[in-house]
């Protein structure tokens, strides 16, 4: 699935399923939770806290919402997250294409 196809694909379920969007502002406190609940499992796999009793190891389904939240987003205000990431990547070659290769603290 495309970037586009994911964006098509939200929409899609938010009109046959979804009612409608929650608001922006809504779905920005949406988007903040999830990525909350990702640092959490995070914090646990990869950091020094263990799991609770009764939680679990999802890591793919926490990505995968917050992914969500951020397709709505995009259709809400017209975003075409594909072009965005080109741009993005472009951007970051152009400023960024000898400083990582040549940091130090990266060659260990």
């Amino acid at each position: 699935m495309t970037i586009k196809e994911a964006q098509e694909a939200v929409d899609r379920w938010i009109k046959e399923y979804g009612v409608r969007y929650f608001s922006e502002l809504t779905n920005m406190a949406v988007l903040t939770e999830e990525v909350g609940e990702l640092a959490r499992v995070m914090a646990r796999k990869y950091g020094d806290q263990s799991f609770k009793e009764g939680e679990k190891d999802n890591l793919g389904e926490e990505m995968a919402d917050i992914l969500w939240v951020l397709l709505c987003l995009a259709n809400q205000t017209g975003v075409d997250l594909t072009a965005e990431l080109e741009k993005s990547i472009e951007k970051k070659t152009q400023r960024d294409s000898l400083r990582h290769i040549q940091n130090k603290k990266l060659m260990a």
